[in-house]
């Protein structure tokens, strides 16, 4: 339909005084004319609107100087309309486009829109051609977008010249975390495992002297298995353990993955890395998912908290089979047999054996799914998609905010309480639920139950008395002892090593320098393997922050692992890099920072520290026999 087709209905502007983000002062449509402008209304707690970022990323990619996004954030819930929330909320999913708080629905309204995501086209004209309501907007809209500017560009009214914003930045934080999603403590080996949810990455560390062991993943993002120096996860959220073995919902991968902690490997169990547009079932790797947000593991299955989907899914594990388990994927809050209930956004799930226990976090409740033989998806506390507040008591007097968290123990759910910035304790068998920890409002504060401050709180664990919270917006895990009822900020050790390793192979190198004759690869893709020969009764000392990185001269060798300080073990090696070559010649300068000490105990003090880069030349030609570079460096003895 052209233009001369179409009734003009000019789009409305927005109202003044609105408070906006990632722009230096507030936006109207007429200033946009000559742009095709995309409105997105959306709220931060819907996972159908934060499946529409991508898209919207993928459209600015694709028209980078004739689209102009805007983001409408109309909040559902209270804490949604708070500045502050929305801007952390902003820099949490990577979002560069213009945002405006349209906490009193103003714009919602001028729009008449009705849900969320929401989406609303305008032309260069500044006229409404329409509005979309739902995820997987991408192919429509790029078709009708297409048309809007072959047809504007014929009267030359297409305006190119880009528009710079300004993003949102984070104040200075003290933390080696960002938006800690999930954490998960296990009292049998001596555990402690936290999702560092916006650095890609799944820390280690042991419950006692809360040291950190192990950075599993590299901290960029992506979707790649391998060693933990290599290995790739997306924003990823919970995590259930059993044997030697770590299962991980790496959520915007849409995928689960196994983490070997014995042989330090990352593997994906299910899932492909797209998210599923249906609801289907099947084996592994062949099924894809949505959203998986936690985990929870019960004899030979994992149960996931498929939040995309609004359902619970069953993966068994002797053969990777996949299903949906609870939930007909009608987003509600219907009670019932497992798959004709209603859930809406499970996000976190725990079991006592008998039944499974989920925050169904849009209906603001707390719910539970029977496991077999019975058959019966039911409410503990909780109302309705559109019911939620702050009051502790007794049954459906009960209200809370977005919940996202929930642990089972000893007969009572430990539940964060998201939104309300606090954490709670519900009764099972007398569905009476009452807060231990936190005032209420955001805030960061240590001390005795409701004087402490949390900032949306969103996982939680126990182990030995103690209450592991993934304090999120605050970027800390904080331990909650439950018999003196007192709150503390955990203080990580041993991350001085990593930072002070980091800072070492970021300074000019100081160390000593091993050239290598040239090397000769074939273009294309490739691997360099770099081995370590250990002196004679020494070993790489255990979990020390041996640390890696690289760099080419020119873009004749390209990496798709960010070639920064990357963490490995002995097990790692021989450690593998793999590139994209093409013909010609480039240089590669391999840094290595590497702690040895004596094998035997009694002379385990014995030790040293080796810095050395390995200089590479690299001839990439179609004659060369290989496109593999090997290297081997010997580490010499430092008395």
């Amino acid at each position: 339909m052209g233009r001369a087709d179409r009734a003009k209905i000019k789009a409305p502007d927005f109202p003044s005084g609105l408070v906006w983000y990632n722009t230096r002062h507030p936006i109207s449509l007429k200033e946009l004319r000559g742009k095709v402008v995309l409105l997105d209304f959306w709220s931060y707690c819907c996972i159908n609107c934060l499946h529409g970022i991508s898209d919207l990323g993928r459209l600015e990619e694709k028209y980078p100087n004739e689209i102009v996004v805007i983001g409408v954030h109309s909040a559902k819930f209270n804490a949604e309309q708070k500045e502050e929330n929305i801007r952390r909320a902003i820099m949490r999913h990577g979002i560069r486009y213009p945002v405006v708080n349209d906490k009193d629905l103003l714009i919602w309204h001028l729009y008449d829109i009705r849900a969320w995501p929401s989406f609303a086209l305008i032309d260069p004209d500044g006229n409404l051609i329409g509005i979309s309501a739902g995820e997987g907007i991408y192919e429509s809209f790029s078709t009708i977008i297409d048309s809007i500017i072959q047809e504007y560009d014929r009267e030359g009214k297409i305006n190119r010249s880009p528009i710079q914003f300004e993003p949102e930045t984070l104040p200075v934080i003290d933390s080696f975390l960002s938006f800690p999603g999930k954490v998960l403590a296990v009292e049998s080996s001596n555990h402690l495992f936290i999702a560092d949810t916006n650095h890609h990455r799944i820390i280690m560390a042991t419950l006692d002297e809360l040291a950190v062991q192990m950075i599993i993943g590299q901290g960029e993002a992506g979707f790649r298995d391998g060693n933990f120096m290599i290995a790739q996860f997306k924003h990823p959220q919970g995590m259930a353990a059993h044997g030697d073995f770590l299962y991980v919902a790496d959520t915007e991968n849409h995928a689960i993955r196994q983490v070997d902690l014995k042989n330090r490997q990352v593997i994906t169990l299910a899932g492909n890395g797209r998210q599923a547009r249906r609801i289907n079932s099947g084996y592994g790797l062949t099924i894809p998912l949505n959203s998986p947000w936690d985990l929870v593991f019960h004899q030979g299955y994992l149960y996931i908290a498929m939040a995309g989907f609004h359902q619970i899914w069953q993966l068994r594990l002797k053969d990777g089979f996949i299903e949906p388990y609870a939930g007909s994927g009608r987003e509600g809050l219907i009670d019932g047999k497992l798959k004709g209930a209603a859930l809406a956004q499970p996000s976190g799930i725990t079991t006592d054996g008998e039944k499974l226990y989920f925050a169904d976090s849009e209906s603001s409740s707390i719910r539970s799914a029977d496991l077999p033989p019975q058959d019966a998806v039911s409410t503990i506390v909780g109302k309705d998609l559109f019911v939620f507040g702050d009051q502790d008591g007794e049954g459906n007097s009960v209200l809370l905010q977005h919940p996202m968290g929930v642990v089972f123990e000893h007969g009572y759910l430990y539940v964060a309480d998201t939104y309300n910035n606090k954490i709670k304790r519900i009764n099972i068998k007398k569905r009476t639920c009452e807060t231990l920890f936190g005032a209420g409002v955001e805030g960061l504060r240590d001390g005795a139950g409701r004087e402490t401050l949390f900032n949306e709180p969103e996982g939680l664990s126990i182990a030995k008395g103690q209450l592991y919270i993934a304090d999120t917006n605050n970027h800390v895990i904080r331990k909650a002892d439950l018999e003196t009822n007192t709150v503390k900020t955990i203080s990580f050790t041993g991350l001085d090593a990593y930072q002070q390793a980091a800072e070492v192979l970021k300074e000019e190198f100081a160390g000593k320098v091993i050239r290598y004759d040239p090397q000769k690869i074939q273009p294309g893709e490739g691997k360099i393997s770099i081995d370590l020969v250990i002196p004679k009764g020494y070993q790489l000392t255990p979990h020390a922050p041996h640390t890696i990185s690289w760099q080419a001269d020119n873009d004749r060798l390209k990496f798709p692992i960010s070639p920064t300080y990357l963490q490995f073990e002995s097990s790692s090696l021989p450690i593998i890099i793999p590139f994209q070559a093409s013909e010609g010649k480039s240089h590669l300068l391999v840094d290595m920072l590497v702690y040895c000490c004596g094998s035997q105990a009694e002379a385990y003090s014995q030790c040293f520290l080796a810095q050395v880069r390995l200089d590479i030349p690299v001839v990439i030609s179609k004659e060369a026999p290989g496109a593999e570079i090997r290297v081997s460096y010997q580490i010499a003895e430092q008395p």
